[in-house]
C-alpha cells in the first residue's frame, strides 16, 4: 500500500480510495497538469502472476481504446517498482451498487441509467471488446448525472467477422480457455456460467440482469448459494417484472426479457439496437408529458366569466358551442403510417394502454400467426415471446386476449410481459 505523498512518476498519491482483486485505487495529483486523477496499481505480489498481469494489461489497452463519455477515460500507464499502474479520470459520485442498496430506482431514472450504460457498452462492442464482468459495482454515476462503465480488467478483444457483432465474433486475444469461469456470480450469462465462450450477447445478458435489478430492486437470479445461483442462471426464468413492479412499461420489460434469453442468438444482434430500443422507451415516455405541457390551454376562465356576465340563454348556448369547438380543434386530424414492410397476413392490431406501442398478429411468408410489437415512429417489429396466436384485443390493464390452438379458436389471456396463456373459452 502506498502512503500519501508517494510519487509514481509525475503523480503524487493523496489517499487510498479502495482495493479489490485487480489492484488498489488511489486519489493522486498530476503535478504536470495540476489535476486530480485516479491511479490503479497492481500490487507487487500480484505482478509476478502472469495471468493477473496479463489481465491488468488488457484493462489498460481496453480502456485506452474506448474514448466514450459513458466509459471511464484513461490518461496514462506506467510502472512503479515493477508494479504496473494506469491513470484515469477521477470520478465523484457513487457506484450503481451504492444506489441499489436502498432498493429499486424510480423507473424513469432506471431507464435513463440503462440508456447510458447501453451506449457505453455498444461503443465497447463496436471496438471489439467484451467486458465480461458487467455488474452494479462496475457502473458509476457521477454527481453530474453521467453514467460510466468501469473495469475492463477481464475484457476480451475479439475480431468481428465482416463487421457484425454477436455470437459470430472470433476470439483473437484475451486468451481465456474454454472451461474457465470469469465474471461475477449473479450477473454471468448462461454461457459464462458453463465456461463457454462469452461474446457480445454475454454482456447483454449481464446488462439485462442489472436493468432487472434497477427496475425491481431484486436480483434476477439470487439464490442461497453461488452454485444454486449459477444453476438458476442456466435453467430458471426470473420472476416477471410486472409481478414485482407493475408500473414498469411493457416495452422496458420486453427489452429485459430479450437480454435475459438463455440462447445468445435470441438476444440482440447488435448492442446498438439494444441502446436504440431503450432510448425509444425513454423518449416515448417523455413525449406525452411534453406534449401536454406545450399544448395551449383553452381560455376557459374567459368563457366562464362571459357566461356569468351575460346570463343569456342564447349566448350561453353559443359559448358552449365555442367551448366544444375549442376541444375539437385540439384534436389533430388522423394520420397514417406504414408499420411493416414484410409480406404476409395481419389479422388484428391494437395500441397498448399507454399508446406508445402497437401489438399485432401476423403470418409472414406462409408461417403460423405470431404476435409482434412495433412503434408508430419505427418500421421495425419485435416478435413477442409467446406461442403461436392471433390477437383479439388488448385490455386497459395490459392483458392480451388471443386465439390459440387449432384454427386459433381457443380464447386465452396472457400478460403483455409474456408468460403462459390462460385458456378462457374453448370452442
Amino acid at each position: 500500500m502506498l502512503n500519501p505523498g508517494a510519487r509514481l512518476g509525475p503523480y503524487e498519491v493523496v489517499a487510498l480510495i479502495g482495493a479489490g482483486g485487480m489492484g488498489e485505487v488511489y486519489r493522486a495529483r498530476d503535478t504536470r497538469l495540476g489535476r486530480d486523477v485516479a491511479i490503479k496499481v497492481l500490487p507487487t505480489e500480484f505482478a509476478a502472476d502472469p495471468d493477473r498481469l496479463h489481465r491488468f494489461e488488457q484493462e489498460a489497452k481496453a480502456v485506452a481504446a474506448l474514448n466514450h463519455p459513458n466509459i471511464l477515460a484513461l490518461f496514462d500507464v506506467g510502472t512503479h517498482e515493477r508494479s504496473p499502474f494506469i491513470v484515469s479520470e477521477l470520478l465523484e459520485g457513487e457506484t450503481l451498487r451504492d444506489r441499489l442498496r436502498s432498493g429499486a430506482l424510480p423507473v424513469r431514472k432506471a431507464v435513463e441509467t440503462a440508456v447510458q450504460i447501453a451506449h457505453g457498452l455498444a461503443a465497447a462492442h463496436s471496438k471489439g471488446f467484451v467486458h465480461r464482468d458487467l455488474k452494479p459495482e462496475n457502473v458509476f454515476a457521477t454527481r453530474d448525472g453521467v453514467v460510466k462503465i468501469l473495469d475492463f480488467g477481464i475484457a476480451k478483444l475479439t475480431r468481428r467477422r465482416e463487421g457484425v457483432e454477436g455470437a459470430a465474433a472470433t476470439t483473437i486475444a484475451g486468451g481465456t480457455d474454454p472451461g474457465t469461469v470469469l465474471g461475477t456470480v449473479g450477473y454471468m450469462s448462461p454461457e459464462q456460467a458453463q465456461g463457454l465462450v462469452a461474446d457480445f450477447p454475454s454482456d447483454q445478458f449481464s446488462f439485462g440482469a442489472i436493468l432487472y435489478e434497477m427496475l425491481t430492486g431484486t436480483r434476477a437470479f439470487a439464490r442461497d448459494s453461488a452454485v444454486d445461483t449459477l444453476s438458476a442462471i442456466i435453467h430458471d426464468e426470473p420472476v416477471p417484472i410486472v409481478s414485482l413492479a407493475p408500473s414498469v412499461p411493457p416495452p422496458a420489460s420486453w427489452i429485459v426479457e430479450r437480454c435475459l434469453a438463455k440462447d445468445p442468438e435470441e438476444r440482440y444482434g447488435s448492442t446498438r439496437d439494444l441502446a436504440r430500443d431503450l432510448q425509444r422507451v425513454r423518449d416515448q415516455w417523455s413525449q406525452p408529458a411534453a406534449a401536454a405541457a406545450a399544448r395551449p390551454a383553452p381560455a376557459r376562465r374567459v368563457i366562464l366569466w362571459t357566461l356569468a356576465a351575460l346570463g343569456s340563454t342564447s349566448l350561453i348556448a353559443a359559448v358552449v358551442g365555442l367551448l366544444a369547438g375549442l376541444r375539437l380543434a385540439e384534436k389533430p386530424l388522423p394520420t397514417f403510417q406504414r408499420l411493416t414492410f414484410r409480406r404476409g397476413t395481419i389479422s388484428n392490431a391494437r395500441f397498448t394502454p399507454e399508446g406508445a406501442s402497437v401489438i399485432y398478429s401476423a403470418a409472414w411468408d406462409g408461417r403460423p400467426f405470431r404476435l409482434y410489437s412495433t412503434r408508430p415512429e419505427s418500421p421495425e417489429s419485435a416478435e413477442l415471446p409467446l406461442p403461436e396466436a392471433r390477437l383479439r384485443s388488448v385490455s386497459s390493464r395490459g392483458e392480451l386476449a388471443i386465439g390459440v390452438g387449432v384454427d386459433y379458436s381457443t380464447l386465452a389471456l396472457v400478460s403483455l410481459t409474456g408468460g403462459s396463456p390462460r385458456e378462457v373459452v374453448k370452442s
